[in-house]
């Protein structure tokens, strides 16, 4: 699809595979800026994008343009050590001053309180990218600024300070806001105790392999990457502080580690979780990487992948004819929003634009891409701390993401069925595929079925993952909830694990506890007609023979119309069901029906013979527990 701006020529001997550079990510920026500030009030403190608004309402949105575009412009000018051949910075100076003027008041310019976050909350997030772009720029932008209008600034910012976050990364906020202060000599008491409160927090928010929980909950995402780790590095980073340098460094290099496979060939990052409509930001930790050095990466794999994401998305229709990015994934898409997404909510994809924080001489730049991790080899990677298994293919570049520990279910929240959130409660998740509409049937979904009524899985409880040589686990267990009547049936519950190798996935299920008469469905991927892929599935033991195909009219973020292999059985006490899926590019390797050679299953598990090598996985309950032995 055309790109609505003008880009340099690529650089294929430079980055041959991406054929973007340095200038490329400037011109980006700008053209987003010029785009974005076509919107703006007449004293350039609201950009009132167009669009439907968010649940906080069109002033908060205006607040949320000035905002989040503010930083990809910080970015892009502290980049170039304050060169500004568009101006960027003074249009942003007169929306400080008039925005800061008379805050709450309903007039054009003003900007709304900050206030607790369940009250007017919103301002509390853009406060931050207010503070990072001041921070950013402030040799050319806050220094020359009146007196005044930087004290109303400041006033304004510490509302930020002195109302209650949401309890997860938006203590992240008023720790950015706090540290802008106290880098121009505003700081004090009040800004200490933010920032020691944000970093206990995040002591306790710190579950291992370099991954974040987003609160007290079992939520990891990609708010790890552009918020977890984005804050406290730069922060340490810009101060020049080694010590949390390197506490919060060696973090993002151990995510790193992960993250980076979490890319395909195309470019683009697994879509799993909320706010997705940030699209580009995915790439925000691997800019910061290479930009502070914490990074397992090399430079050119760094910008393979960051500018591999920005092209992805540029190339795939984000932009609308007028150059502002659109809600959604590829385009607009509504069934991968939040209500809290407005016009300008995917200008968080500015979080990208870090990566201009390293100068043209810096490697990040002058080397020359190579391979991202998925194009060098096949890899399974299992993840305990947060409970992901990661299984990536190079002939096809797909990268799949097994959920056995990622839910959206606070610790003092009730599972209830109406709360059923498609980018969480889903067995897998790929680069390739995107969750089918809450109002279809789920895709990647075991539900159980008692008297009729379907069940979700809402809270996961890891059981444990692990990996070998070309193969790897993880597996869980949940109560199903049901929509309608009792939430939950007593004694009722599903264990699970995911053995991947090669692009196929063992998925084992023990259903214990279920009434006389329940059903089961299995399905798998879901994919559009038009889209070169392979969605297979095939029971091994405890379903019917016969799968069979279901649609969803909906489509997924991919493909506006979907369909998806399901398979069915039958459940009473305790039941064991086994079926092989994979995802592929076509052709594909060998259907999954011609991949296992036997299957014995009995009491206590069941043991698979693969029909390439005559290796053997044998997957047990009580304990979970699996080997892998080659012949």
């Amino acid at each position: 699809m055309s790109i609505p701006f003008e880009l340099p020529t690529e650089n294929r001997a430079l980055s041959p595979y991406t054929g973007y550079t340095r200038a490329h990510w400037e011109a980006v920026a700008d053209g987003l800026l010029e785009a974005a500030w076509r919107w703006s009030t007449p004293g350039s403190a609201l950009l009132d994008l167009p669009g439907r608004p968010s649940r906080s309402g069109v002033r908060s949105d205006g607040l949320e343009g000035f905002a989040r575009t503010f930083l990809a412009a910080a970015f892009r000018v502290a980049g170039a050590d304050g060169d500004d051949p568009h101006g960027w910075l003074d249009r942003y100076a007169r929306g400080l001053s008039a925005g800061t003027r008379s805050p709450g008041r309903d007039d054009t310019e003003s900007w709304p309180l900050i206030l607790d976050h369940d009250v007017q909350g919103q301002p509390m997030v853009e406060s931050a990218s207010v503070a990072l772009g001041l921070r950013l720029t402030a040799p050319w932008l806050w220094k020359h600024l009146d007196a005044g209008v930087q004290d109303r600034a400041e006033e304004w910012l510490r509302g930020s300070l002195r109302h209650v976050p949401s309890p997860n990364n938006w203590y992240l906020f008023p720790y950015t806001v706090a540290g802008f202060l106290e880098s121009v000599g505003r700081g004090d008491a009040e800004t200490a105790a933010v920032r020691e409160r944000a970093l206990e927090l995040m002591e306790g928010w710190y579950r291992g392999e370099g991954w974040y929980a987003d609160g007290d909950g079992r939520a990891f995402d990609h708010y790890n990457g552009w918020a977890l780790h984005l804050y406290p590095v730069l922060d340490a980073h810009l101060s020049g502080d080694t010590e949390q340098g390197a506490r919060y460094g060696d973090r993002l290099r151990a995510h790193l580690e992960s993250y980076s496979l979490m890319f395909g060939g195309d470019g683009a990052p697994v879509h799993f979780g909320r706010s997705l409509a940030y699209r580009f930001a995915a790439s925000s930790a691997v800019g910061l990487g290479a930009l502070t050095g914490h990074t397992p990466l090399t430079p050119g794999a760094s910008r393979r992948l960051a500018s591999g994401s920005l092209r992805y998305f540029l190339d795939r229709g984000s932009l609308t004819d007028d150059g502002l990015l659109s809600l959604g994934w590829h385009g607009p898409h509504e069934a991968s929003l939040q209500p809290y997404s407005g016009p300008a909510s995917p200008y968080w994809a500015s979080k990208a634009f870090v990566s201009l924080l390293a100068p043209a001489g810096h490697p990040l730049w002058t080397a020359a891409e190579e391979p991202a991790p998925v194009e060098v080899a096949d890899r399974v990677l299992a993840l305990n701390a947060p409970g992901l298994l990661v299984q990536a293919t190079r002939d096809d570049g797909i990268v799949r993401l097994h959920n056995h520990g990622s839910d959206h279910v606070r610790p003092h929240e009730g599972e209830t069925a109406a709360e059923d959130d498609p980018h969480y409660g889903r067995q897998a998740y790929s680069t390739r595929t995107g969750p089918t509409a809450s109002g279809n049937v789920a895709d990647n979904h075991l539900s159980v079925e008692v008297n009729g009524r379907r069940s979700v899985r809402r809270r996961v409880h890891p059981l444990g993952a692990g990996h070998g040589d070309g193969w790897g686990w993880a597996a869980s267990w949940h109560r199903p909830v049901f929509a309608g009547g009792p939430p939950m049936v007593p004694g009722l519950r599903v264990e699970s694990v995911t053995v991947a190798r090669g692009p196929y996935e063992l998925r084992v299920h023990r259903v214990v506890g279920a009434p006389a008469g329940t059903r089961l469905t299995q399905t798998g991927w879901a994919t559009g007609p038009e889209e070169p892929l392979v969605s297979a599935l095939h029971g091994l033991h405890g379903w019917h023979p016969e799968p069979g195909t279901v649609r969803a009219p909906q489509g997924t973020a991919y493909a506006r119309w979907a369909e998806m292999p399901r398979l069915s059985g039958d459940a009473g006490g305790t039941s064991l069901h086994v079926c092989l899926a994979a995802l592929t590019g076509e052709p594909g390797p060998a259907a999954p029906a011609e991949a296992v050679a036997e299957v014995v299953a009995d009491a206590t598990g069941v043991e698979v013979t693969w029909a390439l090598d005559g290796a053997r996985t044998r997957v047990t309950f009580d304990p979970v527990g699996v080997t892998h032995t080659t012949s």
